[in-house]
């Protein structure tokens, strides 16, 4: 499970009812909901909550670094509260399903030096894509 809403109280960010709910919804392991999927996670819980303050704090969340803005594929943006734990991504390339996944080794030091062509790299993005067992069953 995550551990978003400890971050943000640790951090003294105002948890109002509306902040509070998104990031309830946004907690767990292999969260990785679209802004609207969290909306209507959020209305379940707070009716009152508008698709405006889903979109705002998911903005403020990413520019906080607490949840990472996910894209594959030309889907819809996805949502990982996941921020400060190490991992990738498998993606399943029928119904778009994703989940985190961790490295037993350290991808930076699969590429070479001579491919690094003088880059100081910083980042690794690794992403699998496969089919997920529904979709497997499906086809």
């Amino acid at each position: 499970m995550s551990d978003l809403l400890q971050r943000l109280r640790a951090r003294g960010w105002r948890l109002t009812a509306q902040r509070r709910v998104i990031a309830e919804v946004l907690d767990g392991e292999h969260v990785h909901f679209t802004a609207d999927e969290v909306h209507a996670r959020a209305v379940e819980r707070l009716p009152e909550i508008s698709r405006a303050s889903v979109y705002n704090t998911l903005g403020e969340l990413v520019a906080l670094g607490e949840v990472l803005e996910v894209t594959t594929d030309g889907r819809a943006k996805r949502y990982d509260p996941n921020a400060h734990h190490p991992h990738q991504h498998l993606v399943c390339s029928g119904c778009g399903t994703m989940r985190d996944v961790r490295l037993t080794d350290d991808p930076l030091a699969a590429l070479p030096e001579e491919e690094r062509f003088g880059f100081a790299v910083s980042q690794v993005n690794v992403t699998y894509y496969g089919r997920c067992p529904d979709c497997v069953a499906a086809s």
